[in-house]
């Protein structure tokens, strides 16, 4: 809603924001005084531009204070509140500039852990996770077409409940490992066919959510880092093509060039390496091109 403001009140305002900026101006470090004084401008830029009311700031603060109070060493609902705002995107966009054929980078999302299992080539990295068995190929190159050897590749994803291990309070490590590309750049793995599942939707940011009619819901995918020295680390996911909720994804992570065909088989189909899944199983290449460092 647009509001009519005096001259003498605008005034007031913008001598407010002058000094406030002003009051960063012997930050010794120059990269941390760029960002407090952009902060302070576009904050007041946005109280100013909706007049915000003190019910509205007392809303705010009351909302972010129980952000805070939920975040724990399990749960991050700061990178949740982000990820919703497609801030995250914003921040993954800038950091990560087209680079020839590089593949796009997309959210890193909540769940990730340090030191999941290894598992060799062929391996599965489900680990009785509960959800349709998925083989996962292809190869990790550089923008020149050159192989990468020794690529290390972080995997994780949810359950076919809509679960990561880690929201599970049993202690277990399922659907997560890491494995490592051979001479040839290859790598392959068994994981869980994606499905659809919703953020933690029980805290302020679900309820935000709810509150200007979002849908919690993420598009099916399966999570990706993968690393190697000289080139920039590449945090990204695969999606299903065809999957139900698409681009509705509430973290704004899905791309058209991640969008990958999963193909479905019957359960008497012969896998790529002789196993026996005992029911239907799907498949899916993904090729991986890293960046060379910044």
């Amino acid at each position: 809603m647009t509001r009519n403001v005096s001259d003498e009140q605008t005034a007031r305002e913008q001598a407010l924001i002058e000094t406030v900026v002003a009051s960063f101006a012997e930050t010794p470090d120059a990269r941390l005084r760029e960002l407090m004084q952009a902060l302070v401008r576009h904050l007041h830029a946005f109280v100013r531009e909706v007049r915000l009311t003190e019910q509205e700031w007392d809303a705010a603060i009351a909302f972010l204070t129980a952000v805070g109070h939920i975040t724990d060493d399990k749960r991050q609902e700061f990178i949740l509140l982000s990820d919703v705002l497609g801030i995250s995107m914003q921040v993954i966009g800038v950091n990560n500039e087209a680079q020839g054929d590089a593949t796009e980078a997309t959210v890193f999302g909540p769940f990730f852990i340090e030191d999941a299992p290894e598992i060799p080539l062929g391996g599965d990295m489900a680990f009785d996770a509960s959800g349709e068995p998925c083989w996962v190929s292809g190869s990790v190159r550089d923008t020149s077409g050159i192989p990468i050897a020794g690529a290390r590749i972080e995997v994780w994803e949810a359950d076919d409940d809509g679960f990561y291990d880690v929201q599970y309070s049993d202690g277990r490590t399922a659907a997560r490992a890491h494995l490592f590309t051979n001479e040839d750049g290859h790598y392959d793995f068994w994981g869980l066919t994606p499905t659809p599942y919703p953020i933690p939707h029980d805290g302020p940011v679900g309820a935000m959510l709810e509150a200007v009619g979002r849908s919690p819901m993420r598009a099916s995918h399966l999570h990706f880092m993968v690393t190697a020295p000289g080139y920039r680390r590449l945090v990204t996911h695969i999606f299903v093509r065809g999957d139900e909720i698409g681009w509705k994804d509430t973290v704004f992570g899905v791309k058209e060039s991640l969008i990958k065909d999963f193909h479905r088989h019957s359960a008497d189909e012969r896998t790529p390496d002789g196993r026996q899944p005992g029911g239907p199983w799907s498949d899916v290449r993904f090729d991986i091109v890293l960046a060379p460092a910044e």
